[in-house]
């Protein structure tokens, strides 16, 4: 998984029916674009991240 900062993450739940979480990648921490990720979740709450499968990264558009 890369991602860079300013991209956005999604966090998909666990258990069915749970909440998905979204939030901005302020900081990629690992080389190449590779986690742990700070992330700033819409809430407001900020953790690192170090996604799982049950992650996708919402690329910016080229250009």
């Amino acid at each position: 998984m890369q991602a860079a900062a300013g991209e956005r993450i999604l966090i998909r739940s666990k258990t069915v029916g749970g909440t998905e979480r979204h939030g901005e990648i302020l900081e990629v921490r690992g080389a190449d674009g590779q986690p742990p990720y700070l992330v700033r979740f819409d809430d407001g709450h900020e953790s690192l991240v170090f996604p799982g499968a049950d992650s996708v990264i919402e690329h910016a558009p080229a250009g």
